[in-house]
């Protein structure tokens, strides 16, 4: 836990916050390493040396007390470290001396300080955690993210992450998305007196250069053939001093990038810069819980899919995995698989609605389930549920055989779980190759009723006779949800979704007689005059009233406990107690002390609100006192 590092906005495990020093450093942020080590005009931040440099414990006591005379508590100390190559097992250290200059009074009048950090090493009680032989990580994408988790995991969620000696102008964007906070330029710099010019598409040697791809104050003065005829030492400098502004310019893109929410949209066309970097998005993917525990329930952009690896993105993923997990179909006897449309929410789309009309009054005895890549299956009552009205993806009518397995395989899934009498599948193209794949693995019946074009009269006729057969059969039940109870069932699901299957306790008897007011998708639970939830049309999911909090109190999912206080406003990570690790960002959570009940929305991670000592943790919409 740290005073000196506050965390401001988030966008998975990629963060923009600030290291309270003087003057302000704001991260992720790029440290000069030539200013690094000086003492005559030190700057934020200062290290503080090497061990192996030290003849005594008695010099580096002297050391470290010049350091604080000259720079006072604004001032970051890089404590003394002595740095080994992270492939180096701990067993094989050397001894390392602790630092003396820690304890008595120097302890008590101590400012914000940083130290070395090495996987299976106890992390000292720091504000800046430094990636011991970061450097030496380059290119082999397994052992840098598996660096990483462990690393993050090792130390507190509010302290800052440094990689040194990494930094250029193609990868930051990945190494912030993956956690990175501070970087610095010594790359940039070697590169500089390499005679290399830097840019975020990759590098290139001076000599092959015909124009600079660039317009930065420095190369909008000269051109390549004159850069060349410089002395070396002249041409480092005009290197050095673009390849710093492309740093800095894609580092501020970034940052801009983790505001609006789009950072992964953005990695994913970076990081096709180097192999190395598409590796680490690749894997960073199957390392699902260190990102699905940073990735909101919901943004507010849109969710381009525009990419392969958008396939394994974490909010598909977790709506793919909720669905299988939480969601519970309606009572109903027969499934009716539609293709997705462009529009969203699908049932606002010109085709649904020629799909709705042609069900007709016999649309009550089905369950409609929309097949679309990359979500996989989305069944009709959460096509409002991020991200399932939030998505966009190109249309070439060409499927890949990735997508093909990736749909198939959740309706599969779907499919071996939840048992139908009849399924019917209005689709064709490669949709209908994906029905015919999981019913080939599950040894089941779908009838089709496509004939060319799915909106034509004759296809729309086929599918009406079809469900009226059917319907109409002796063997039928006609089981079928009145008007009334659809719409429960459409929020049933959606709590389902969200909170797991102690949604259940919102429409358990103790509830008492329910009912849906509002205009669809508008919808508000009540119970009787108490209201229990609105839906969000926005995002899909439901707000609950102080009533509804109440309600779900029993199950102790989404609940966060707080100290003996009154909240007036947002919560701070300090005053929680307790949290469900199940939170995710932008969750809808019950927040419980001896004096409130309140319901709110997260701004952390349930595990992030307990091990932070900085920042807010819950925006609170309702407080009620006990």
């Amino acid at each position: 836990m740290t005073q000196y590092f506050e965390i401001e906005h988030r966008d998975g495990a990629a963060r923009i916050g600030k290291l309270l020093l003087s003057p302000e450093i704001h991260t992720p942020c790029i440290l000069s390493t030539a200013e690094l080590g000086k003492l005559e005009t030190p700057g934020p931040i200062v290290d503080a040396g090497s061990f192996w440099g030290v003849r005594s414990d008695s010099e580096l006591e002297t050391r470290i007390k010049q350091i604080w005379e000259k720079t006072g508590k604004g001032t970051l100390i890089i404590l003394p470290h002595q740095a080994y190559p992270p492939f180096v097992p701990a067993e094989s250290l050397g001894k390392v001396e602790k630092i003396t200059v820690l304890s008595g009074e120097n302890a008590e009048n101590i400012g914000p300080t940083g130290s070395l950090l090495r996987v299976g090493g106890k992390p000292e009680k720091t504000d800046l955690y430094i990636i011991e032989g970061a450097g030496t990580l380059e290119n082999n994408a397994r052992r840098f993210l598996e660096t990483i988790t462990k690393l993050r995991n090792q130390i507190s969620p509010d302290t800052a992450l440094y990689a040194p000696n990494l930094a250029l102008p193609e990868n930051i964007a990945m190494l912030v998305y993956l956690g990175i906070d501070v970087l610095d330029d010594t790359r940039t710099e070697i590169a500089a007196y390499s005679d290399i010019y830097l840019t975020a598409a990759g590098s290139f040697y001076l000599d092959s250069l015909t124009e600079f791809p660039c317009r930065c104050s420095a190369c909008a003065a000269s051109t390549p053939a004159e850069l060349r005829k410089l002395p070396k030492i002249e041409r480092a400098k005009f290197l050095s001093a673009h390849n710093r502004n492309a740093l800095e310019a894609e580092l501020s893109l970034v940052r801009e990038r983790i505001r609006a929410g789009t950072l992964r949209e953005y990695v994913e066309g970076q990081c096709r810069v180097r192999p190395w970097l598409t590796a680490l998005l690749r894997l960073g993917d199957f390392e699902y819980s260190y990102l699905e525990e940073r990735v909101p329930a919901f943004r507010q952009n849109q969710l381009l899919s525009d990419t392969s690896e958008a396939l394994s993105r974490i909010e598909v993923v977790r709506f793919a995995r909720r669905i299988q997990e939480r969601y519970t179909p309606p009572d109903l006897e027969i499934l009716v698989l539609f293709p997705c449309a462009a529009r969203k929410p699908y049932s606002t789309s010109q085709s649904h609605q020629k799909f709705i009309l042609a069900l007709g009054k016999y649309r009550k005895f089905v369950h409609e389930v929309i097949l679309t890549s990359p979500l996989g299956i989305v069944p009709r009552e959460l096509e409002l549920t991020y991200p399932a009205a939030h998505y966009d993806t190109a249309v070439t009518g060409h499927w890949d055989e990735e997508e093909k397995a990736w749909v198939s395989g959740c309706l599969e899934a779907y499919l071996s779980k939840y048992r139908y009498k009849a399924i019917v599948a209005h689709v064709e193209g490669a949709y209908r190759e994906i029905c015919e794949r999981a019913a080939s693995k599950l040894g089941i019946e779908i009838i089709y009723t496509a004939t060319g074009s799915l909106v034509s009269m004759e296809a729309l006729s086929n599918l009406k006779k079809t469900v009226e057969s059917i319907c109409t059969s002796e063997s039928f039940s006609r089981k079928s949800l009145n008007a009334e109870e659809d719409k429960k069932n459409f929020l049933r699901a959606i709590a389902e979704y969200q909170f797991g299957e102690d949604a259940a306790l919102l429409f358990s008897e103790k509830a008492g007689k329910l009912a849906v007011k509002g205009r669809f998708p508008k919808y508000q639970l009540f119970s009787g005059k108490k209201q229990l939830a609105t839906l969000v049309p926005q995002y899909g999911m439901l707000a609950l009233s102080l009533e509804g909090a109440e309600l779900m109190l029993k199950s102790e999912k989404y609940l966060v406990k707080i100290d003996d206080f009154l909240p007036r406003g947002s919560i701070l990570a300090p005053g929680v107690t307790q949290a469900d690790l199940g939170i995710r960002p932008n969750d809808e959570v019950i927040v419980l002390g001896r004096k409130a009940l309140c319901v709110g929305r997260a701004v952390m991670s349930g595990e992030e609100m307990v091990r932070s000592s900085r920042g807010v943790a819950v925006d609170v919409r309702h407080i009620k006192k006990l």
